[in-house]
């Protein structure tokens, strides 16, 4: 552990100011360690209050493995990265390089940001959440979507719980605010050929935490949004970071379906009209329900049709 890292770990752990003195006495440092080591945490981007009696840490919205960690209630590997160019293809890496999940990668920045189809997605540093992981499931690939639709849940309850806020779900994977996106969540497969069998999945998501509204290009201002677009953020980036993970480990483990019927009150596709493609033809029918795997069920005329993957659009939001 680094110098800084102990020293952060020290004012953690007090509520109260503590001497530049005690802190080197307790790390068995010099003073100027301890003040090269404040100012290195500063620089960081953490909040540090300077009193005559000392140092006090207060909450700050600076992406940290450790405090990930312990709030996480679920056994992983925690990565946290400046950037990254994709935290799912890190997450590939790491089963290339044969490491043991559940493995979470996070960013403060994406560089290369890329959604569903390949699309890319505007990301600002230190302004958004961009995060994978990779997992070892106990499941068949027909119910990978199921994977996609729990994570929707987990995350659209924890935003709602700690932000005090009432997301939406387009289905499969959009989460909006006030009729616009601003979470896009992405699941993979990875096979084993031989065996003809699901290995992994590697769930990814990227989260507009507070991002400016005037930051977004012009062509995003009526489609996109931030959780806090408008106003200084009331919780951190750590603390968004646990509450999903561990509602997405509980839901995971009561091996019920009852995250689907959240996910049917929070659907605003439900009873509207859609329109899809399937193999280049375009087709417009009404959306009235979610299938227990996840699959969109559309009425064509009298005929229902499952959705398993793809796009839809609405005629009042895109």
């Amino acid at each position: 552990m680094s110098t800084k890292e102990k020293v952060l770990q020290k004012l953690k752990t007090n509520t109260d100011f503590v001497s530049g003195e005690r802190l080197a006495q307790e790390l068995q440092l010099s003073r100027t360690a301890i003040w090269k080591a404040i100012k290195e945490l500063e620089k960081a981007g953490y909040q540090i209050e300077h009193h005559s009696t000392g140092y006090r840490y207060q909450a700050s919205d600076v992406l940290d493995a450790a405090e990930i960690a312990a709030g996480i209630q679920q056994p992983l590997t925690i990565r946290v990265l400046d950037t990254s160019v994709s935290t799912m293809k890190d997450a590939q890496m790491a089963v290339l390089n044969g490491e043991e999940p559940p493995i979470l990668v996070v960013a403060d920045m994406q560089e290369a940001p890329r959604g569903r189809f390949n699309r890319p997605f505007f990301a600002l540093e230190k302004a958004g959440i961009y995060m994978s992981i990779l997992l070892k499931p106990d499941t068949q690939l027909h119910e990978l979507p199921q994977y996609t639709v729990l994570m929707a849940v987990a995350v659209a309850q924890a935003i709602d719980t700690l932000a005090g806020v009432n997301t939406q779900i387009k289905w499969v994977n959009d989460i909006y605010l006030n009729g616009k996106k601003f979470v896009g969540i992405l699941s993979e497969a990875m096979m084993d050929v031989e065996a003809n069998s699901l290995k992994h999945v590697i769930i990814g998501m990227g989260i507009n935490f507070s991002i400016p509204q005037e930051k977004f290009p012009a062509e995003l201002q009526e489609r996109a949004t931030s959780l806090f677009a408008n106003g200084e953020p009331t919780i951190t980036r750590n603390q968004l970071i646990i509450e999903i993970w561990n509602r997405f480990f509980q839901l995971l483990e009561q091996k019920d379906l009852n995250y689907l019927s959240v996910y049917r009150e929070k659907s605003f596709v439900l009873g509207k009209q859609v329109t899809f493609q399937q193999k280049s033809q375009p087709f417009t029918g009404k959306a009235v329900g979610i299938s227990d795997t996840g699959e969109l069920l559309v009425d064509l005329d009298g005929e229902i049709t499952a959705l398993s993957s793809g796009e839809i659009s609405l005629s009042s939001i895109q």
